[in-house]
């Protein structure tokens, strides 16, 4: 086996597309839109974030993540960097990054920006010949 092929496949062309998977989860996040994410994540996926058990990413979807993103004005992404290590059939990534979230403005008009930097680490797995995020676990903390 030469290097950069790993079971026959392209070492290189696989991390390509589990970049492209979580980038693609990113950007919808900063579009403030879940459409198109569903297919990102395996059915039996599980959500950790900032110490809580958020269950699968259709829950997280339709009791956490989905309704705060109707109170947000924007949802920016800086200092986003990304890590992916692949182990056929299981993938590993680790981002780092800022985010800063606009809330759409109040009763009088007053609108609240919330800024922290932030820690994801995902466990995908090729299902059906697709990258599909299992497991991923996300914190954050104050910008100092």
């Amino acid at each position: 086996m030469s290097t950069g092929q790993m079971f026959g496949q392209n070492v290189n062309t696989e991390k390509q597309a589990v970049l492209k998977v979580m980038k693609t989860y990113k950007n919808a996040l900063q579009n403030l839109t879940t459409e198109g994410t569903f297919e990102l994540f395996a059915k039996d996926s599980e959500v950790f974030e900032s110490g809580g058990v958020e269950g699968s990413y259709a829950h997280y979807i339709e009791h956490h993540l989905g309704p705060e993103l109707g109170h947000f004005k924007k949802f920016e992404f800086s200092d986003y960097e990304i890590e992916a290590e692949v182990d056929s059939p299981y993938a590993f990534t680790t981002e780092t990054y800022i985010y800063t979230i606009v809330l759409n403005p109040d009763d009088k008009g007053k609108s609240r920006t919330i800024k922290k930097k932030g820690v994801a680490t995902s466990i995908l797995k090729k299902i059906d010949d697709k990258w599909q995020i299992v497991k991923t676990h996300s914190s954050s903390r104050n910008v100092k």
